[in-house]
């Protein structure tokens, strides 16, 4: 999700160019004025998006397919040969010893080598010396439905959570790939081609015969396939009028997590990792059927001067819509633009311009932080919230649902409280419920499934109004270089959540107070910046750094 395009957040509305020339015909215009900002042409786009956006977020099936399995050591004295023996017989206690958090998962007590052994059914307690322990030498698995179980993978959590890691680096490799795709060939092509390798990578995943087989299999489905979200979000962006776009993004990020809900559905009812990948990805083929069923976009068509086809767009979009454009804004918007003039001296690059601007040298070291925060934080509560209690599957269901009021609370108070309040709020208060979480005892289920979901959402909304805030903070030259560079950035922060479960191992609060402490650095920062609600998008660098300022 996090490769939203800043298209959908950015309204440039200057009537003269640099030169004082009259703005040539702009598709937004035609939009407003002509074709309507949001018909039923578009609604049949959204419509029709929403399905690969669902699909995208399949590519987080990591999450049960490599689940930590509850594992202790198998005691062979006692008759235990396989790995899904029963998992706690009456005499284990004799052979394991506890710890806070239960039986001891990686070590036993030591055989006290009497040449002697039990059975499953009974098992005599001096075989073993309860002041000496020695790590396992194999292992017993509480269920059967992940790799950890297939691979044996027991007391390996730093390599079992590598597979998360590897789909949030893929997630970052996809970036350029899906963006040259989609500008060279087009953003249906993009969106077809994306959908179809998280299909085929995922079905051959399925089929892992060895854990390195499966991480390999991991980064490559999303190298090539987790551009599915941006493609998509694409076509319901591209064609929206301005009045409609924050809308149709909070929209697009909402059918993001209503993928999760299905993900954690299939997975609750499929148990078997590898007939769950199955489940997941082989509907996702219908995908090839957009080829004909989308129209190709027209900004895309525009500006790469493909006239003839975006007129037939334009046209089946007043058809559909029953409007009428004219003739004038249809030869407006297919002629070919005018050679710029050429510039009186050479512009400072970007590098210079940032390190001559001390308010833009700020922002740039301080929009980042906003960006690993919220990344971290987000992704690391979807993955923690298997380990909330037994029923992993409920407990990410619920945690991922509650984003979608998240993303459209964000709707409703930008414009009215502000950016700043919304976003500092935000950080804080999901600071303060993780913070809290870390403390409520384990035999307040309710209480603390409470707080863990009001957390979620409160980045959830932090996540949506960040795209807008980051956007308005830059000049139109630099925008998308720096919304780009804070949301590659951003990365980090999705890249190490899927390591932070292991970090229970030492105690249990360790990553909920990490998000709490991030989120609170975040807040803090947030009022470093000025207050862009009702401000004019700046097209240049003094009007960026003439923002908040009393004039």
């Amino acid at each position: 999700m996090d490769t939203i395009k800043s298209e959908g957040f950015i309204e440039d509305s200057a009537e003269k160019n640099t030169y004082g020339a009259e703005k040539p015909i702009d598709l937004d215009d035609v939009l407003t004025n002509e074709l309507g900002q949001f018909g039923p042409f578009q609604l049949r786009n959204l419509l029709l998006v929403a399905l690969p956006i669902i699909m995208s977020a399949f590519a987080s099936e990591y999450i049960f397919s490599a689940a930590a399995i509850p594992h202790r050591c198998k005691i062979s004295e006692c008759g235990e040969r396989i790995k899904l023996e029963e998992f706690e017989p009456e005499w284990i206690r004799i052979a394991i010893p506890e710890t806070s958090r239960g039986l001891s998962s990686c070590q036993r007590f030591a055989s006290r080598g009497l040449g002697i052994n039990g059975s499953l059914d009974n098992c005599p307690a001096d075989l073993f010396d309860p002041d000496s322990t020695v790590d396992c030498d194999g292992f017993v698995y509480a269920r059967d439905n992940s790799v950890v179980y297939d691979f044996d993978l027991g007391c390996q959590e730093w390599l079992r959570a590598l597979a998360g890691t590897l789909n949030s680096i893929g997630t970052l490799l996809v970036l350029p790939i899906t963006g040259y795709v989609s500008d060279r060939f087009g953003r249906r092509i993009a969106l077809v081609i994306n959908v179809l390798n998280l299909a085929i990578f995922g079905i051959i995943r399925a089929f892992s015969v060895n854990y390195p087989m499966y991480l390999i299999l991991q980064i490559v489905q999303t190298t090539l396939g987790a551009g599915t979200f941006s493609s998509a979000y694409i076509f319901a962006a591209e064609l929206v009028g301005p009045k409609y776009r924050v809308l149709t993004s909070a929209t697009s990020t909402s059918m993001f997590a209503l993928g999760q809900v299905v993900l954690g559905s299939v997975a609750w009812v499929i148990r078997p990792w590898r007939y769950m990948i199955l489940a997941l990805h082989i509907p996702c083929f219908l995908i090839i059927s957009y080829y004909w069923l989308l129209s190709e976009s027209v900004r895309w068509l525009i500006s790469k001067q493909k006239f003839e086809e975006a007129r037939k767009v334009l046209e089946n979009v007043a058809r559909v819509n029953k409007k009428q454009i004219s003739e004038k804004s249809m030869a407006g918007l297919l002629t070919p633009p005018q050679t710029s003039v050429p510039s009186d001296g050479e512009k400072p690059s970007l590098i210079k311009t940032v390190i001559r601007s001390k308010v833009l040298l700020r922002r740039v070291c301080t929009t980042p932080i906003w960006w690993i925060t919220t990344t971290f934080v987000y992704y690391g509560l979807s993955i923690n919230s298997t380990s909330l209690s037994e029923s992993m599957h409920l407990n990410y269901i619920l945690t991922v649902a509650i984003e979608i009021p998240g993303f459209y609370t964000a709707i409703f108070v930008l414009d009215r409280v502000g950016r700043k309040a919304t976003l500092s709020v935000g950080y804080f208060f999901s600071a303060a419920c993780n913070i809290a979480f870390s403390f409520i005892p384990n035999d307040y289920f309710v209480v603390r499934l409470i707080i863990f979901l009001l957390g979620k959402f409160a980045i959830s909304t932090v996540m949506t109004s960040l795209y807008l805030y980051t956007s308005e903070l830059y000049p139109t030259e630099f925008r998308h270089s720096l919304l780009a560079f804070s949301s590659m950035v951003g990365r980090m922060g999705s890249i190490t959540a899927p390591l932070t479960p292991v970090l229970m191992d030492y105690w249990h609060g360790i990553p909920s107070m990490m998000f709490g402490g991030m989120a609170v650095l975040s807040g803090l920062l947030v009022l470093t910046q000025p207050e862009t609600l009702g401000s004019k998008m700046p097209n240049t660098l003094a009007e960026a750094e003439a923002i908040g300022k009393i004039k």
